[in-house]
């Protein structure tokens, strides 16, 4: 794109994002505006970047390089309040970051949960199949877990209740380590996380797929329908984080591959983050709720259906009444 036309289709955007500094500058921010100024200053600097790349004159470069430093200066000088940006992300933020990038959480989440309901149909259909993917002992083990006759559902042996807070610490760390995985491996070009998202929904697949043939049906599915609704969405979500840094690298269009993943991984670890507040939920419920055979296989049969419905209805609704980005 000729120097001319660059200028001629954002120069309105930069006066604006002027204009704007200048108020901030002089201590008259406005509210509605201050909304926008997040993504207006992303805007600018990779229009900076692309006007390097292209070799744009160095008027123009040096014009976009003051507004991207005055816009540094105010950007950081304005996110001293973590507390409500924190909670602006979580309210609104990051569901309308997961709907601005419904491609790729679509593309993670039949990857995912499509190779879980295919392997867990085959195993159940063959369950000898589960051994194709897990080690005889291990299968033991989930069999012993989710005996219909145990005291504490999911747990390998007898545990007091006073291990609860051991097994939620255990529960995050692990479940935050495979979703950083399904995220970090995406700098594969996101093969990896291609890899991850089937491996793991393979996995997740034959074990309900057999547990289910063997009779433990009303154990395993009362156990995980609870803490599922959290936990299975955030390993699909780290996935479409993954698969963003992938596609970056894959197809970096104009940026240098370097730049296009630096833009990338902005948004891309706003969702891992998300994810990993949905995995610190879905630990607590598995270490205090999905463990306990006091309840009903109703009771949390119902439980996990409405934590569901409020999983889909916070990713899909939340955040709606702000259309600028945060």
């Amino acid at each position: 794109m000729k120097q001319s036309l660059f200028e001629a289709r954002h120069q309105a955007q930069w006066q604006a994002f002027n204009t704007h500094l200048q108020r901030l500058e002089a201590g008259n921010a406005d509210a509605e505006k201050g909304r926008s100024f997040a993504a207006d200053y992303r805007r600018l600097c990779q229009h900076l970047a692309l006007a390097r790349e292209r070799g744009y004159s160095n008027h123009l470069i040096d014009e976009l390089q003051q507004l991207a430093l005055r816009g540094h200066q105010q950007f950081y000088r304005h996110r001293s309040a973590i507390g409500p940006q924190l909670i602006g992300f979580i309210l609104a933020g990051f569901p309308r970051l997961v709907r601005e990038e419904w491609r790729l959480v679509t593309l993670a989440s039949l990857l995912f949960f499509g190779s879980l309901a295919v392997m867990g149909t085959l195993v159940y259909l063959f369950p000898d199949l589960v051994y194709s993917v897990m080690d005889p002992d291990r299968v033991s083990e989930m069999e012993l877990m989710y005996d219909p006759d145990t005291t504490r559902l999911g747990r390998f042996g007898e545990r007091d209740s006073g291990d609860d807070w051991m097994m939620f610490g255990y529960y995050i760390m692990n479940n935050i380590g495979i979703a950083f995985q399904t995220f970090a491996s995406g700098l594969l070009f996101g093969v990896g996380s291609l890899f991850f998202l089937l491996f793991n929904g393979l996995m997740i697949g034959a074990v309900a797929g057999y547990l289910t043939q063997l009779g433990y049906s009303e154990t395993f599915w009362s156990f995980v329908i609870g803490h599922g609704a959290f936990e299975l969405t955030a390993i699909a979500l780290a996935g479409a984080a993954g698969l963003k840094l992938g596609w970056a690298l894959l197809a970096p269009g104009r940026l240098r591959r370097g730049e296009a993943l630096r833009l990338a991984a902005v948004r891309a670890i706003r969702l891992l983050g998300g994810a990993a507040l949905f995995l610190l939920i879905a630990a607590f419920i598995e270490a205090y709720w999905s463990s306990m055979t006091f309840a009903t296989p109703h009771i949390k049969y119902a439980v996990g259906a409405g934590l569901w419905a409020l999983v889909l209805a916070y990713l899909c609704l939340a955040g709606r009444e702000q259309h600028a980005p945060d």
